[in-house]
């Protein structure tokens, strides 16, 4: 049970939706609906202007009522700039997923916001009515009428007050559940949920300084590192917690209407926008766990929220037409209306997905021809390897031991001896020559234990002194991803050896929202050769893979080797 601070808190944040819920939906519906009017005149620019910053300052109140009264680290949203290109200019903020992501906050506060701040004020009525009950039943002309019966004095009034009692009870554990949508929705939509860490001040976190030495101990208040997991059951337990409240709220209200007048069911009118808004919730919620569905054809994440939005509000039209009586289908006004936008919308996401596509077939023509003429040289470098090495030593091994034979056969076994001595340790030299070149094709550390103690393995093998600093997660990556990875890690390791004259070397392992991203960074001289056979080579596998891999090398240092894999986990 939270303190009753807390509790007062939470009760301010949903009384606060009735006012604000008013405000919001006037602002969203106004602003929309002079956009429609002014679509085909220039001024409708300036109406984008001006709403998205309206948009933006209701957001910021947002975020200081989440932060102040709910302790929810949500960032005020940033101004998003004019952006690049002319479409992007023209529609200003609006062009930006910040200013959608408030506006789908701003109608969860006026639709289920208000919703629910009405059913908390009718039960926080309905306790205070109840529990005052004795000390004024005996003023009111004809008593209170409870539809059992009807109190007239102190002690006709006094069962009303366990019931207000169990009221207040069933309240207080109403508030958690009540506010935990907008708690994990403010965090998600309001400002930028990327850069959202810290307290409940709305802070940013700090920048994150460099990596601890390996086997060192944590900074002195130094948070333990963590891995990053996805946040899935928080939001499930949101969405869940979103439907639990709006259930309730129904149940509540249907409660009232049936113990008031029944001559016209008026529950209804908050019925429809709280399923609305559990509808888009669940949406919201089922594109994050099935990004299979919006990844098929050209089709992007922006336009699946999109289409599942118009598809709940139609339905909400459909039904506040039903309600009103039926009759002519007006709804299809609205359903249309909001129809032309998401097709617009569709017509460039069409659009820009055949250009992507187009470019897309050409980088994979270039990469993939890259990835064989890589492979060729490998093969070649292999096949030198083995003739100018282990195979050398194979050949003399065996006029080695031929000679050995022979002084055997003269009785000479002092050389015999000697030769045999030869022949053994140019086996050993040959064995290791082989080890080094399978390692060289892919080590079984890294089969076995996975990149990242592959990595550490390469740490532990340089003459040099090497940090690493390694979360990729617990989920192995691809067997390509990892091997790609690992051979930039020791060509980076290799040149800033050889080359570069390096005496500290920091080899960073991070796993990121879209794969693995690796940075080797040295103190050395600098001046690495971009262009080279090495760097060339690593470059054309890691965009086989459609990674991309930059070198940043001036003069005087330092070497800074970053590759990034995108990958499935």
């Amino acid at each position: 049970m939270p303190a009753p601070g807390v509790t007062a808190r939470r009760l301010l944040y949903l009384l606060s939706g009735m006012p604000l819920g008013i405000v919001w939906f006037t602002l969203l519906v106004t602003a929309w609906s002079l956009a429609a009017g002014l679509i085909v005149t220039p001024l409708v620019v300036a109406l984008f202007y001006a709403g998205g910053a309206a948009t933006l300052g209701a957001g910021a109140v947002e975020a200081a009522l989440a932060r102040t009264l709910l302790d929810a680290p949500a960032a005020a949203p940033r101004w998003p700039g004019l952006g690049q290109g002319w479409w992007r200019r023209l529609l200003g903020p609006v062009a930006h997923r910040s200013f959608w992501r408030v506006q789908a906050f701003l109608w969860l506060r006026a639709l289920l916001g208000f919703a629910l701040g009405v059913l908390l004020l009718s039960l926080l009525s309905v306790t205070i009515g109840a529990v005052a009950a004795p000390f004024y039943a005996w003023a009111v002309p004809g008593g209170l009428d409870y539809g059992l019966y009807t109190a007239h004095d102190v002690g006709e009034a006094l069962p009303a007050v366990p019931v207000g009692l169990l009221v207040a009870a069933a309240t207080i554990m109403l508030v958690e559940p009540m506010t935990r949508p907008f708690r994990d929705s403010s965090v998600r939509l309001l400002g930028d949920a990327r850069t959202v860490t810290g307290d409940a001040s709305g802070a940013a976190a700090p920048a994150p300084g460099p990596a601890p030495a390996r086997g060192a101990p944590p900074a002195p208040g130094a948070a333990p590192a963590t891995p990053a997991t996805p946040a899935t059951p928080g939001r499930e337990a949101g969405l869940i917690a979103h439907a639990w409240s709006t259930g309730l709220l129904w149940i509540g209200l249907v409660l009232i209407w049936a113990l008031s007048d029944t001559s016209y069911f008026w529950p209804v009118w908050v019925m429809l926008p709280t399923a609305a808004a559990v509808a888009i919730h669940g949406w919201l919620r089922l594109l994050a766990r099935r990004p299979d569905l919006w990844r098929r054809g050209p089709v992007d994440h922006a336009l699946a929220v999109h289409s599942g939005v118009w598809a709940s509000l139609s339905l909400f039209f459909i039904g506040v037409w039903a309600a009103s009586g039926g009759g002519y289908f007006w709804a299809g006004w609205g359903i249309v209306g909001f129809l032309i936008p998401l097709a617009i919308h569709g017509s460039v996401v069409a659009l820009r997905s055949a250009g992507r596509m187009s470019e897309r077939i050409d980088v994979l023509e270039t990469t993939r021809a890259g990835a064989v003429d890589a492979e060729g040289e490998r093969l070649r470098t292999i096949e030198r390897d083995l003739h100018d090495g282990a195979q050398a030593r194979l050949v003399a091994l065996g006029m080695s031991l031929g000679m050995a034979e022979q002084k055997l056969a003269d009785a000479e076994p002092a050389a015999a001896q000697e030769l045999l001595a030869e022949a053994r340790a140019g086996a050993e030299d040959a064995l290791r020559e082989l080890r080094d070149l399978a390692r060289g094709i892919h080590p079984p550390v890294l089969t076995d234990r996975g990149l990242e103690a592959a990595v550490r393995s390469l740490a532990d093998l340089s003459p040099m002194r090497v940090t690493v600093s390694a979360d990729a997660g617990r989920e192995r990556p691809p067997a390509a991803i990892e091997s790609a990875l690992y051979f930039v890690a020791a060509e980076a390791l290799a040149n800033a050896g050889k080359h570069a004259r390096a005496e500290h070397v920091e080899v960073r392992l991070r796993r990121t929202d879209v794969g693995l991203r690796l940075d080797v960074v040295d103190d050395g001289v600098g001046g690495a050769d971009l262009e080279g056979s090495g760097l060339g080579g690593l470059r054309r596998r890691v965009r086989a893979l459609d990674g991309e891999l930059r070198v940043t090398s001036p003069a005087g240092g330092p070497t800074i080797v970053h590759a990034e894999l995108p990958c499935e986990w």
